[in-house]
């Protein structure tokens, strides 16, 4: 393939994203955000899947087949269960205007500029040779393109790349250092927010699972009969077929110290942390990239092995490196078409990551590394922040310029150093193991409130050390430029100290190996010194001149006016940006357009000041700007820093404990008013036990009492053996209707009724109640009357049990109307949009205190004039299957005589369900 044609191709591409940023950015400056969704962000968190994913992943499964799942197995876990640790890491950094991971732990500990800087050379160090691997899958993938160029169409195998393509390496790392200052430094924002980038990211999401996808498809399916053949093809081989399960080089050990290695890095690398954190602009997003990112996990990575066994099948032997089968095995079939837009989709996850990447990393150095170094260097100058001269803004933007280029040439160097020994995957897993010592540090000062600075700095710098002797230094003894003899042999000859079986510790690969050692030394000492400093803090913030001195510097009265304020803005956001900042404010606070320049400012002011600086430089360097400007005192800034980062630190500590004794407030509430739930649903219990007991007792004890009459009595009359017989018929039926209505209830409370939902014609079925209760109005000598409405719809609902509450209604009507003139009015009408039916006697009515009473299980009122005969059960039963089907049953407000049933219904206005749904439901 001429080379014409790739950098063509590679220059579209790169300049399509550029003008999908700059669209983003214009978007964002008319204030219609393209990236306030939940879809845009699960997708920019995909920058995780680099060339690392395009490449790498098939060379590991080439070499250990399922090897490669750990590395993704993380991020699914750490989005699906431990998104509350993400959600709270979202909602600290928004109140603190947090930028950058090394801001982040640096706030956790009060603000400690050392600990920031410390944090940035972690990171700085750890990204090298994540870097590297980009410049080496692209400038790889080129040659091999290139290579290609002079081979005919349908030869079996592509020429291999040849020699290390350093070079290459080097012209890639500028042109892309070049398109990344573009992309990412065109200005200062106080938000430290880059919506066009986030927005590239997200096309670039796409391009790259749909090259890998198209590769894939072709593989299998182009140049194989699908998944079958090829998995069939492999398994007839007996070095391939240990592919389909783990490998014997991995042991669970390693699947476990990986899994945990990738959840620490989709977290803490810096440019996880700036598109799931910095970049977010609302935490419901969240739930979206809980299922969405799991999701492209599994689809960008379900070729991989396929891929991965076709290469082996293909390719073995002729030299290709397993990394670069997703181009090889295209190329060797004369579909140089799809090798293109395979090389443009391992661009394009290149391209990602060292955009975010190095524009992380150059905000960290440039407000945890030089900023701090800057306002020493001012201070020795005389207080020259508060003067308007010079323009900090642009030399921030100048520092951060050079770190990205600088960064790239690092990586580059490491591309040299290293040479082309270690695989893709290998080079990434080194950069992993280095940021997931921030994670003790992190966590611990989330969970622990115990965690000390002093802490954090001894088990950062331990597991750092650890981190260089097992893995750093051995990529560089691989390559030739140490000698091999210490690492087989350990400095000195002692082999307790060799890099990968560090005190003999055996069985493990030298990733779990330096994750282990790694891990535990520095969480070991988090730990420890973290509880040897609790009892014996110092600082000069812990003395009442020091804690009165941090007070001033945040919220005491200031010496600073308006005007000083606004040049200090000016110096880091320009005039334009300072002005409106400040004017928003007073118009918002004080509906004011315009200040006094000598007014001294409050400091609510001064906090608004500094939140809006820590956008731009970070939250410890905007505490030192804006504590140096309003303290008057000559206090040295080292003990400004010291000051303020202890004051911070005790401040936080105490917020935290009062939201956590609030937090314990509420749960013991809760749990009182459970408990006193609890107890009165166990006084229920007995009551509804005793009700139960006696109803069940008395029809029993009349049955039994006419027995024995009976059998004691054999020559009794005949008249009073037949009464007696009837009275025991009579108690029988009673306690079946008591044990059917129980059982009807239970199975109604319990979502155990079967139900038969459709559409009903209230009129029929107010006529087939009538019919079936007209023998119990002819017995009591009661009129039923009915009137109902011609405009009344068909409502939802099962039918016998409708008929079951519209007969209890009725009996009831019927029992208490008045004896001599009974009279019991029916009425259907549509009231609100529902059926209602209304069942009216004129009765003596129910007592105001027997309202809700006589819907209680066993209760017929307390003052009614007479009680009828039944169970107690009818109305409560009457209830439950009205609210099931949707409905409402009540006793309506008296109006005149008797008493009123009145219940709703929902109109058949759509098909019926197929089941009642539960009450939890309703």
């Amino acid at each position: 393939m001429a080379g014409w044609l790739v950098l063509s191709a590679s220059a579209g591409y790169l300049g399509l994203l550029f003008g999908v940023a700059s669209w983003a950015d214009r978007r964002k400056a008319a204030g219609r955000s393209v990236i306030a969704s939940g879809t845009v962000y699960a997708l920019s968190l995909t920058v995780y899947a680099t060339s690392w994913t395009f490449y790498g992943s098939v060379g590991r499964a080439a070499e250990t087949g399922v090897g490669f799942l750990p590395i993704y197995l993380g991020p699914t876990l750490t989005v699906t269960f431990w998104w509350f640790v993400l959600r709270r890491m979202l909602r600290e950094s928004k109140r603190g205007r947090i930028t950058s991971i090394a801001d982040y732990v640096a706030a956790r500990y009060g603000k400690s500029t050392g600990l920031g800087a410390l944090v940035t050379v972690i990171a700085v160090i750890g990204s090298v040779p994540y870097l590297a691997l980009q410049l080496t899958a692209v400038s790889t993938t080129y040659e091999v393109l290139r290579a290609a160029a002079g081979v005919a169409p349908g030869t079996s195998t592509p020429v291999p790349a040849g020699a290390f393509p350093g070079r290459t390496a080097l012209v890639v790392a500028l042109l892309l250092a070049t398109f990344t200052i573009a992309f990412g430094t065109r200005h200062l924002d106080a938000s430290e927010r880059h919506e066009g980038m986030v927005a590239a990211i997200t096309v670039e999401a796409f391009v790259k699972l749909v090259a890998f996808l198209t590769v894939g498809v072709y593989v299998t399916f182009g140049m194989f009969g699908g998944l079958g053949d090829l998995v069939d093809r492999a398994a007839a081989s007996p070095e391939l077929a240990r592919l389909f399960t783990m490998a014997p080089t991995q042991s669970y050990g390693d699947w476990f110290w990986l899994i945990t290695l990738s959840m620490c890095a989709f977290v803490f690398l810096p440019r996880q942390f700036q598109v799931a954190v910095v970049e977010n602009v609302d935490e419901r997003h969240l739930r979206t990239a809980a299922w969405m990112l799991p999701l492209y996990l599994l689809a960008i990575n379900f070729f991989v092995l396929p891929i991965a066994l076709a290469g082996r099948l293909l390719l073995d032997g002729s030299g290709v490196s397993p990394d670069t089968f997703v181009l090889a095995l295209p190329l060797s079939s004369g579909h140089q078409g799809v090798a293109l837009l395979a090389f443009l989709g391992g661009l394009s996850a290149a391209t990602g990551m060292i955009v975010v990447e190095t524009i992380a990393l150059a905000t960290m150095v440039s407000n945890s590394l030089v900023i701090p170094v800057l306002l020493r260097f001012e201070h020795r100058r005389g207080r020259q922040l508060r003067s308007s001269s010079g323009e900090m803004g642009g030399l921030v933007l100048g520092v951060r310029r050079s770190t990205i280029v600088g960064m790239l040439l690092l990586a580059y160097g490491y591309v040299v150093v290293a040479g082309d020994a270690p695989g893709l995957v290998s080079i990434g897993l080194v950069s992993f193991t280095a940021v997931a010592q921030f994670a003790p540090a992190v966590l611990g000062g989330m969970v622990w409130r115990g965690g000390t600075r002093a802490g954090a700095y001894a088990g950062l710098l331990a597991g750092f050390a650890i981190w260089v002797y097992t893995l750093l230094l051995p990529s560089f003894t691989r390559s030739g430029w140490l000698p091999r003899g210490w690492l087989e042999s350990g400095p000195l000859g002692l082999g307790l100290l060799r890099p990968h079986q560090l005190l003999g510790l055996h069985g493990l690969d030298e990733i779990s190996h330096a994750v282990f050692w790694s891990l535990l030394v520095n969480t070991v000492l988090y730990v420890a010194v973290s509880l040897g400093r609790r009892t014996a803090p110092t600082g000069p913030a812990l003395t009442p001149e020091g804690l009165a001195r941090g007070r001033a510097a945040t919220a005491g009265p200031v010496n600073a006016s308006i005007d000083e304020l606004h040049v200090l803005l000016e110096r880091f956001l320009g005039s334009t940006d300072a002005r409106r900042a400040l004017l928003d404010y007073l118009r918002e606070r004080e509906g004011a357009t315009a200040w006094a320049g000598d007014r001294t400012a409050d400091a609510a002011l001064v906090r608004h000041v500094e939140t809006l600086l820590a956008g731009a430089v970070g939250t410890t360097s905007a505490r030192v700007i804006v504590a140096h400007l309003i303290d008057e005192e000559p206090l040295g800034i080292g003990d400004v820093m010291d000051i303020l980062d202890e004051a911070s630190q005790v401040l936080a500590s105490s917020r935290e404990l009062e939201r956590r004794t609030s937090e314990l407030a509420a749960a013991t509430a809760e749990l009182r008013t459970a408990n006193r739930r609890l107890t009165e649903l166990d006084q229920l219990k007995d009551e509804f036990v005793s009700t139960v007991s006696h109803e069940l007792r008395t029809p029993l004890t009349s049955i039994r009492s006419f027995s024995e009459i009976l059998v004691d009595n054999l020559d009794l009359p005949a008249d009073d053996r037949e009464r007696y017989l009837r009275i025991v018929i009579e108690e029988t039926e009673r306690l079946t209707r008591l044990i059917n209505d129980m059982l009807d209830l239970s199975k109604l409370t319990s979502d155990g009724a079967e139900w038969k939902i459709e559409r009903l014609d209230v009129h029929a079925v107010l006529d087939a109640t009538a019919q079936a209760v007209s023998g119990l109005f002819t017995a009591t000598g009661t009129t039923l009357t009915t009137d109902v409405a011609e405009t009344v719809p068909p409502v939802l609902g099962d039918r016998d049990r409708l008929v079951q509450v519209l007969q209890n209604l009725l009996s009831n009507a019927a029992k208490f109307a008045e004896p001599a003139a009974g009279r019991v009015d029916v009425r259907v009408r549509v009231d609100d949009g529902r059926v209602r039916i209304d069942v009216s006697d004129n009765g003596p009515g129910v007592p105001a205190e027997d309202r809700e009473i006589i819907f209680e299980k066993f209760r017929q009122g307390t003052t009614l004039p007479r009680r009828p005969g039944g169970t107690g059960l009818g109305l409560p039963i009457s209830r439950e299957i009205v609210e099931r089907l949707g409905g409402r049953l009540w006793l309506a407000e008296p109006d005149g005589i008797g008493a009123t049933f009145s219940l709703t219904m929902p109109p058949a206005v759509q098909a019926a369900p197929a089941s009642v749904p539960t009450k939890a439901e309703i």
